[in-house]
């Protein structure tokens, strides 16, 4: 949280209007929805949205269109994602009318084990360095899916990043304020500062023409050999020397043995709409039992942004974060009560804990027995969708840039629990970290809807919730259920083993009114005002009676939604 403000300065900013006065929509919105009938993308800046529409209008596919803009999000915003990170999608095929999840997610290193951070005294794994650095699965994925999913080569998919790449382009402004905010924390992280640092002093400013010819390499190599140059070949054996000469643990073996794994997507029913996430070790099933408890009370009638609703939702938060914190994890190495979490029934045991008038300072987890990122949104002219996100977990992750490779290392090993061994994500051999980045899809009486996601670490479920809750009871369109102001409660117990006893924080954007502000704190909230970790938003609408998509982006990001 870079800035905090008062509550005088929260009062007083939260009458302001951000949006100029518009004839159509809600006071708060920023701009009318994207409307197109042959395709749609949406992603978290321009150029990348750019080169998924072209990539559609060579006769590519959805898939194709989204791991071209991918590629391109990793090179233009690459404090946020790239090849050294995990994806994850939600795929709508047409042609066999189903919804598909993937988990493109790495695991553990065989020799990092919880004796290395009890040696170094550590109760937490750190966020920079090489001890965070988990196995990449990003390349991995692209390929799975485009195996089922693609129709052009890589080679066609991956030319126009490598020629930004090589040739540049201009920094948006949130990425270059982003870049600017991270990295004086990172300049001496080895690989760091000749990859993202030019001039040897500073990321590029806000329209600086920024190269990256390491990058281009690494993606041509990938475009021509096809994954096995990541996980086998030279870019592997890259690696593994970079990690034996900087006191990291993760080797060609782990890379080697890397596999992506297709899963089944999991849903709840809210108020007649299917809201699909994708089980853990992600954290997406939060939405579905947020979405169960809040489906007990009459939020229409309580009205956006009231202090009513703002309360049940951050209770409704607590209670699914308790339960994160305590049961999502690794599917391979727990029984996860899956079904039991995500029934109406086990929502209305945990509504009952629920006080009307008060905010609570703890919940217990549920007793069951065992049994920073990017998100784009794609579609194309046969109706296929990809809800599609991709993260490096922090701020440019890690820090560590191989030498030569123009990327960085995810940190999202920092996800482990170290200090409880019988813990559900405790740090195992070949073990898949307790993951943050979650896609998104609504379907409504069996068909496609609404592809969307929001990135933003702990905001995601968050925000998930908050943009169905604003389509389906505040009645929104795409692009309003985007820019609507957000909350963001802060200080839940988490599954690396910390626990929430003050209640947390709960963080709120520029447009409540003062007195929902006053009555959140009568209640025990604590609240605050912050600016930026509200998470950013796309997403495309399927319209079957006009049978033209509605994309949108909200602006709290560079990015824009287009179609043709």
């Amino acid at each position: 949280m870079r800035h905090l403000y008062s509550l005088f300065a929260l009062s007083f900013l939260a009458t302001a209007t951000w949006a100029q006065d518009r004839v159509t929509g809600k006071t708060f919105t920023t701009r009318s929805e994207v409307i197109a009938q042959n395709g749609m993308a949406a992603t978290a800046q321009p150029l990348a949205t750019l080169v998924a529409l072209d990539i559609l209008k060579k006769g590519g596919s959805a898939m194709d269109a989204a791991i071209a803009a991918n590629a391109m999000l990793g090179l233009v915003e690459p404090n946020g994602c790239g090849i050294g990170g995990d994806v994850f999608a939600i795929i709508w095929d047409a042609k066999t009318k189903k919804l598909y999840g993937f988990n493109g997610s790495g695991r553990a290193p065989e020799l990092l084990t919880m004796e290395v951070f009890k040696e170094k005294g550590l109760n937490y794994v750190p966020l920079l360095g090489p001890l965070p650095v988990s196995v990449p699965g990003c390349v991995d994925g692209w390929f799975e899916m485009h195996k089922r999913f693609g129709k052009l080569s890589m080679q066609e998919i991956l030319q126009p990043s490598i020629d930004y790449a090589n040739n540049g382009f201009p920094v948006t402004e949130v990425i270059a304020w982003q870049m600017d905010g991270a990295y004086p924390k990172m300049q001496d992280i080895p690989g760091f500062r000749k990859t993202y640092m030019p001039n040897g002093q500073n990321t590029p400013r806000k329209g600086e023409v920024f190269k990256n010819p390491d990058l281009a390499r690494t993606y041509s190599m990938i475009a021509k050999e096809g994954r096995s140059a990541f996980y086998e070949g030279q870019i592997a054996q890259t690696i593994d020397r970079f990690m034996k000469e900087n006191g990291g643990y993760l080797r060609y073996e782990d890379l080697k043995k890397h596999t992506s794994e297709w899963v089944e997507p999991v849903s709840t029913n809210y108020r007649g709409y299917d809201v699909w996430e994708l089980p853990p070790n992600g954290q997406g099933i939060a939405v579905l039992q947020m979405l169960n408890i809040l489906e007990g009370y009459d939020i229409k009638s309580m009205g956006f942004g009231s202090a009513e609703y703002l309360h049940v939702l951050t209770e409704a938060k607590k209670l699914a974060f308790e339960d994160r914190a305590k049961f999502y994890a690794d599917p391979a190495f727990n029984q996860i009560p899956l079904e039991k979490l995500i029934s109406k029934e086990y929502a209305a045991e945990r509504r009952k804990l629920i006080d009307p008038n008060k905010a609570a300072m703890a919940y217990p987890a549920g007793e069951i027995e065992k049994g920073n990122t990017t998100y784009l949104t794609v579609a194309d002219n046969e109706g296929n969708m990809v809800s599609f996100i991709q993260s490096i977990y922090d701020e440019f992750g890690s820090g560590m840039v191989p030498d030569g490779l123009g990327f960085v290392l995810q940190n999202r090993g920092q996800q482990f629990n170290v200090q409880d061994p019988n813990h559900w994500n405790s740090l195992a051999k070949g073990k898949r970290p307790f993951h943050t980045i979650i896609p998104a899809f609504i379907t409504k009486n069996g068909e496609p809807y609404i592809s969307f996601g929001l990135m933003g670490g702990s905001v995601q479920p968050q925000g998930h919730t908050q943009i169905v809750v604003n389509l389906i009871d505040f009645g929104m369109n795409l692009q309003e259920a985007g820019d609507a102001p957000r909350m963001r409660h802060n200080g839940s117990s988490e599954p690396t083993g910390s626990k929430m006893t003050n209640g947390g924080s709960l963080n709120l954007e520029s447009g409540f009114s003062y007195e929902v502000i006053r009555k959140l704190e009568e209640m025990g909230h604590r609240v605050e005002y912050s600016v930026g970790p509200f998470g950013g938003y796309q997403a495309i609408l399927y319209d079957k009676v006009n049978k033209v998509y509605i994309g949108a982006s909200e602006s709290r990001k560079d990015g824009q939604a287009a179609g043709y």
